[in-house]
């Protein structure tokens, strides 16, 4: 665990392993950087016109120091322009933390929030700084057996304009937020021979048990079967683990308030079912309940910063794998709403468990409803890794939610949900079919989720581009934890 604190005191009065200041290519240093430099008899100033710094966006110089109140000096350059890109200042954040981790630092002195970033006030980068420490110094060594010496560094404190409760709040916020995709990453990287759909309902009993301002409740399949949640046990009948929808409630408002809702997919692992996947890459499968992990890392950090607002968090799960017993292609499920699904590739599964626990989050009459899921390769085709697919059945909402991923950093971008698509997902036999033909999937996929929340305002997250990343730096990201974050707080009385 980190400590993190906010300082207005002095550089000078402020004992530390490492001070960290910034440097431009051109033009005034900044307050911190300034006064580092006078109590270090112009040495920055002396670099830079020497050209050993240059400033240039991201580069980095560390330096012992001697008779001074830090052991070290870290200095990262800001770029040439003024005020910073957001995606610069982010950059450069980012690889501060990196750096100190590689050092023997146990206490950080960051001052960088006096960095003029374009559109963003202090409050903001004081987030931004936290947010970022907690993602970079996370680590996941749960299944190895020889563990990673972990980072020395222990404390961060940072130094601000003034240590009100504004900007205390603010880098709080950040870190929480941080811990909160810390636990998203957790369970999207836990393996599916422990991550699964029990194993998830426990998960979210001990979230209640640390959060008393959060209560649980799971639903098993027998009850499931009561409500008429055939379209969701339809994916889970191949597997020995059975299915489970998982209600975490916080309650920060008064009863009257309408809460906000957040629904998950959780598929714990997908084979394809009887439409089997190809065997490459099938292990990375365990990320498709990314979805379920960001609703279980947002409330978690609603949970740590109690809000004076009301949230549901639902998560569909279920392991999607072929047997005797798993659905085929060409059968007809009965979804809770009462509309009938044929099922023509089992592969298209998360719609299919998200539909019926899309109907059940209306019983709440909610303000909105937002679900997160990682429903479609054809989003990362169309999107890649960098944004999260938007879809909404109401234009106010799907504004919201993309300023608040313009904020966060976190950017998502809306797709069509016309009526036009509609047809496409036309059945012979059934109200719809699951799939909509080779076209426009992730579209297809959204219309089809759009006919279970005509009762409410409501958003879908396509994040399977963005919730995992493959290659060498295979694992989950986090996102869209600081989005909807973001949005959430937003509606905070």
């Amino acid at each position: 665990m980190t400590d993190y604190t906010v300082t207005s005191k002095a550089l000078t009065s402020t004992k530390s392993d490492c001070l960290i200041v910034s440097l431009p290519e051109k033009g005034d240093l900044p307050a911190s950087t300034a006064a580092a430099d006078d109590a270090l008899d112009g040495q920055i100033s002396e670099l830079r016109q020497s050209g050993d710094l240059t400033g240039k966006s991201g580069t980095m110089l560390l330096m012992p120091l001697k008779d001074q109140p830090w052991k070290r000096l870290l200095v990262v350059g800001s770029g040439d322009k003024q005020p910073v890109p957001l995606n610069a200042y982010r950059t450069m954040v980012r690889s501060v933390i990196t750096r100190l981790k590689d050092t023997p630092v146990k206490q950080a002195l960051v001052a960088l929030a006096d960095v003029e970033v374009a559109d963003r006030d202090e409050a903001w980068r004081l987030n931004l700084i936290g947010r970022t420490a907690e993602e970079q110094l996370y680590r996941f060594t749960e299944f190895k057996s020889s563990k990673d010496k972990a980072p020395a560094l222990k404390k961060i404190t940072v130094q601000a304009s003034s240590a009100s409760a504004g900007h205390k709040k603010a880098l709080e916020t950040g870190v929480a937020v941080g811990g909160g995709m810390s636990m998203t990453r957790d369970l999207g990287n836990t393996p599916p021979n422990v991550c699964h759909p029990k194993w998830l309902a426990s998960q979210a009993e001990k979230l209640g048990k640390a959060h008393d301002n959060i209560t649980v409740r799971t639903l098993d399949e027998k009850e499931m079967k009561k409500l008429g949640m055939d379209s969701l046990l339809s994916v889970s009948a191949g597997s020995t683990q059975p299915a489970r929808l998982i209600i975490m409630e916080y309650k920060g408002a008064g009863e009257k308030q309408k809460p906000h809702v957040l629904v998950g997919k959780g598929i714990t692992f997908d084979s394809g079912g009887i439409s089997l996947k190809p065997g490459a890459a099938m292990d990375e499968m365990k990320y498709d309940m990314g979805g379920a992990a960001s609703v279980f890392g947002a409330m978690k950090a609603i949970g740590s910063l109690q809000p004076k607002m009301n949230v549901v968090g639902i998560v569909a799960a279920a392991e999607n794998m072929p047997d005797g017993n798993a659905t085929r292609p060409g059968d007809i499920v009965k979804t809770m709403s009462g509309q009938t699904v044929e099922i023509l590739n089992t592969d298209a599964e998360g719609r299919l468990v998200l539909c019926d626990a899309l109907t059940y989050a209306e019983r709440y009459k909610p303000e909105t409803v937002v679900n997160m899921a990682t429903l479609t390769g054809a989003c990362i085709i169309a999107l890649g890794a960098e944004a999260t697919g938007l879809f909404s059945n109401d234009d106010a909402l799907a504004d919201e939610l993309l300023n608040a991923g313009e904020t966060a950093g976190d950017r998502a971008w809306r797709l069509p949900i016309w009526d036009e698509y509609q047809s496409l997902l036309d059945s012979n036999f059934a109200d719809m079919q699951n799939i909509g033909g080779k076209g426009a999937g992730s579209i297809t996929a959204a219309c089809f989720l759009s006919r279970f929340t005509k009762n409410y305002r409501w958003a879908h997250l396509d994040i399977a581009g963005t919730a995992w990343l493959s290659g060498k730096e295979k694992g989950s990201t986090g996102r869209p934890v600081p989005l909807l974050m973001e949005y959430l707080l937003s509606h905070a009385k």
